[in-house]
């Protein structure tokens, strides 16, 4: 299709709302170790692979770096649980159809997590395992998000030049593996409250298409507490492509254009 060599997908937060089933576990967690899992650390975690996530958890609870382990492990056989709950796994508005969208116009795609394989073949069962043509989970690499060694793994296995892909991610971390890794990268933030999405390098530096960004606009000023969520948010990364509101805002057409923008820049 074009400039357009292959869409990587984020999992969690991004292709599926798995981040309330990490919450709960995440939850459980902490109170192991005798505290309380605040939205404070949510935001730190958001979007890291357990090995740097955890650290996060057990520091912010004033816990020593001995429980690490443990609580990764705790971490990661809750959570492979929840997941296999039925019903747990709930596709993101407008995934599926996108999914579909590249598929019959045969771009390639590929599902990048920093989740590991026992949770993202739950995700693959419900989604459908056909949509992507490579699958990569954390623990089939050595280094997780946000370093760009997932996706250059999966442009490697698809045999794609990354700056003829484009990235879909809902975190900042994920977001920054993207952009190192020098795919196009769009941001499609699952938790906004979470987010600085007025930042000066958002501001200067993504090119938002209007109607998400209205959307986004319209939802922060309808919640009366956002100067209070505001307070610590987590700014957006730098060089990306795009941010908007919803994968409904997302189309073949858009991510074929991204991409062939970059290319008429360089």
């Amino acid at each position: 299709m074009g400039s357009l060599a292959a869409v990587f997908f984020d999992m969690d937060g991004l292709l599926v709302d798995t981040e309330p089933i990490w919450t709960v576990a995440e939850q459980e967690a902490a109170a192991r170790l005798g505290g309380t899992f605040t939205p404070a650390m949510k935001r730190a975690m958001i979007g890291h692979g357990i090995d740097t996530a955890v650290p996060i958890m057990v520091e912010m609870l004033g816990q020593p770096p001995a429980a690490v382990a443990d609580t990764a492990r705790f971490l990661l056989r809750r959570s492979a649980e929840l997941f296999r709950e039925p019903g747990a796994i709930v596709a993101q508005p407008g995934a599926v159809e996108l999914l579909g969208a590249l598929h019959a116009g045969g771009v390639p795609t590929a599902l990048v997590s920093s989740s590991f394989r026992d949770l993202m073949d739950p995700v693959l069962d419900v989604i459908g395992r056909e949509l992507f043509a490579v699958t990569v989970a954390g623990d089939e690499v050595s280094r997780r998000k946000p370093d760009p060694e997932p996706y250059l793994v999966a442009a490697r296995h698809l045999g794609a030049d990354p700056r003829s892909c484009v990235v879909l991610e809902d975190s900042p971390s994920g977001a920054q593996a993207g952009v190192a890794a020098a795919c196009a990268t769009v941001m499609v933030p699952s938790m906004p409250d979470l987010l600085d999405l007025t930042t000066p390098a958002a501001a200067d530096r993504v090119d938002t298409p209007a109607a998400a960004a209205a959307d986004l606009r319209a939802a922060r000023a309808s919640d009366v507490d956002v100067a209070r969520r505001d307070a610590g948010r987590a700014p957006l990364p730098e060089g990306l492509a795009a941010v908007v509101a919803s994968l409904h805002e997302v189309s073949p057409r858009l991510l074929e254009e991204l991409v062939a923008a970059r290319r008429t820049r360089a």
